[in-house]
């Protein structure tokens, strides 16, 4: 059997793709174990930037329905345990101090939502569609589903998209500021595969910096949060990477910055 989830690093970039196309990549708990091993690689590794992608159609349909259906007597259970081991391996994963960037293809549904939304930076075919699933079946958001949905869209779309179970185009998705950028089916591996290069090459005490202090600026008040700012550019100053910049800047060249 192919791997479910492969791992490879080329160009400073990290990559984690989903690889079970002809089940949609849905969640199943060999699929959980794969994508826990592959983050763990992640988090060990030397790169600059992670690129969450999957093979096929779809990106993610969800939790794997035919397993749900095997388990119905112990549900719970089944449920309980493959939160267990994903919930650790996300908060690894969008906590990593390195720009995270996913491409969804197709359907992104149930907790596949989490999976895609979770990276700092979100490219999308003009082909997806979203939808939660979850109040179809009588289940509720997980694996950080209903969190980056309210991050990115505001509670009360989240709300109206888990609620209804209606889908959202892409287009819709890109209005409501759930993704960053559409391209075309055929454009969009190779234009994430460049953006993830890109910040790969880049400062990575600055690119550091910039996700730590945005993904805290809605829990702290202002003061606290210049506070923060001023810590970290003061620190980002000392480093070699800041005379590097300010040098190609002046120079006119691009920069060689370095990771430690």
């Amino acid at each position: 059997m192919s791997e479910l989830v492969l791992w490879k690093q080329c160009n400073g970039v990290g990559h984690i793709v989903l690889n079970q196309p002809d089940q949609g990549n849905a969640i199943s708990t060999p699929m959980a174990h794969a994508l826990a091993a592959a983050v763990q690689q992640a988090c060990k590794a030397d790169i600059g930037a992670v690129l969450i992608s999957a093979a096929g159609k779809q990106f993610c349909v969800g939790g794997d329905i035919r397993e749900f259906v095997q388990n119905r007597d112990h549900l719970p259970r089944q449920i309980a345990e493959i939160l267990a081991l994903l919930n650790p391996t996300m908060h690894a994963l969008v906590t990593m101090p390195v720009p995270v960037i996913s491409a969804i293809q197709g359907a992104l549904g149930g907790g596949g939502i989490g999976i895609g939304l979770c990276a700092d930076i979100v490219l999308a075919s003009t082909t997806v569609f979203l939808r939660g699933g979850y109040s179809a079946i009588g289940l509720s958001p997980d694996l950080g589903s209903s969190y980056y949905l309210s991050r990115r869209a505001g509670a009360a779309k989240a709300k109206y998209l888990l609620m209804s179970n209606r889908p959202a185009s892409a287009q819709d998705c890109l209005r409501m500021g759930i993704f960053d950028e559409l391209h075309e089916p055929d454009a969009l591996a190779a234009q994430a595969l460049r953006l993830a290069e890109e910040l790969a090459a880049g400062a990575p005490d600055s690119l550091a910096h910039i996700k730590q202090l945005c993904d805290s600026a809605h829990s702290h008040d202002l003061a606290t949060h210049l506070k923060a700012e001023s810590l970290a550019i003061a620190d980002c100053a000392s480093h070699a990477n800041s005379r590097e910049g300010v040098n190609a800047f002046l120079e006119k060249r691009t920069p060689a910055f370095s990771r430690p």
